[in-house]
């Protein structure tokens, strides 16, 4: 540590330039990544340092850890995008860009962030897609079974502002801000980890990625920590745009989400370069 934790999202795609479509900027960052000495460590491995529960010696310099939001299928398929053309999978550009820098498959590794309810996907891909059936969970169990792409909770349904209903008791939509007791708290997390452990067998939900980045003092301090034996969520990462160290809180570890916190590769070289260690060749 320090480790940045970089996140894309798939269905960013507005054109075929770094600053409008995540896939393309995802290519051209792995390959600064592997150029600049650093490899890829899993969400997990990052946690399971962060809480003293890592089995044998993880030494965390010179790593970065990956994550995709939301789930759609651009994460996992290869698709034809109706004004952007053929699309090449969030996966399958780490599994190319690794193969050219000659990275073994087991040390690529991203975490998929899904939004659990199957009606707000439904209605998510008619608002947010076009309609084309693009936001399903047929491919969850593919991935985690794939062991280079994790499944891992954003919640049940984002409490996304174009939904007709939300698992929010006053129906305040567009921020997770307003997930403030425990009711709205259990349908949005528990029910969601419940769900997703239900479709990937053999496997169970732990990391969380709050909706919008939002994140409140009931959820991090009361919810999450107390019914920890309830909901299995062992951390959650919000969208602060800092690196992960010893000192970051379990319950409100940072991220940095492209187009947000980065907008061009210089910026990303920028980011990487801050968390170097200061001995050896400095790209």
């Amino acid at each position: 540590m320090p480790v940045p934790i970089l996140t894309y999202h798939g269905i960013n795609i507005h054109g075929n330039d770094y600053d409008n479509n995540d896939h393309f900027a995802l290519r051209q960052d792995l390959a600064l990544i592997f150029q600049m000495g650093f490899r890829i460590v899993s969400l997990q491995t990052v946690v399971d340092q962060l809480l003293g529960q890592a089995t044998g010696d993880q030494e965390l310099t010179w790593c970065v850890a990956i994550a995709f939001d939301d789930g759609a299928h651009f994460d996992f398929y290869d698709l034809d995008h109706p004004t952007c053309g053929w699309q090449r999978s969030l996966l399958n550009i780490m599994r190319d860009v690794g193969r050219q820098y000659q990275q073994a498959p087991g040390a690529l590794h991203a975490t998929s962030f899904v939004i659990a309810s199957p009606e707000a996907r439904m209605q998510l891909d008619k608002t947010c897609l076009i309609g084309n059936n693009w936001w399903s969970d047929a491919w969850w169990f593919q991935a985690q079974a794939s062991g280079q792409l994790a499944i891992e909770n954003h919640s049940w349904d984002h409490n996304h502002v174009t939904l007709e209903r939300v698992a929010q008791r006053q129906q305040h939509k567009g921020n997770f801000m307003v997930i403030d007791c425990y009711a709205d708290a259990d349908a949005q997390i528990r029910q969601a980890s419940d769900y997703i452990n239900r479709l990937v067998p053999g496997h169970k939900t732990s990391l969380f990625a709050y909706p919008y980045g939002d994140v409140n003092a009931y959820l991090s301090e009361e919810y999450l920590p107390r019914y920890q034996h309830q909901h299995g969520i062992r951390a959650a990462f919000t969208t602060r745009p800092e690196p992960v160290t010893e000192a970051s809180e379990r319950w409100r570890l940072p991220r940095f989400v492209c187009g947000d916190a980065w907008r061009t590769g210089e910026e990303l070289k920028a980011i990487l370069h801050d968390v170097q260690p200061r001995t050896g060749v400095l790209f």
